[in-house]
């Protein structure tokens, strides 16, 4: 299993990715986002998975991020513009 880190634009993009993730079986929670990281809201789904679960991110999800020993490695970012 791997660890994953989702932020989002909005609580409510939160909330609906940590309900698909939970519906997909995978073990989900919602947390503050690491002062390491920057987001819009304040909140992130905090994720373990087999592979990043990138489709079930919610439409406004700002970054995905692989949880390391070393922080976090940067996987996926919301195109700007």
């Amino acid at each position: 299993m791997n660890e994953y880190l989702a932020t989002f634009h909005t609580h409510l993009s939160a909330l609906l990715t940590f309900q698909a993730l939970q519906g997909a079986d995978c073990r989900a929670k919602m947390q503050p986002v690491p002062r390491t990281l920057s987001s819009s809201c304040g909140t992130c789904v905090r994720f373990w998975a087999a592979d990043d679960c990138r489709a079930l991110l919610d439409t406004d999800a700002e970054g995905l991020y692989a949880v390391t020993p070393d922080g976090f490695r940067l996987l996926w970012r919301e195109k700007e513009g």
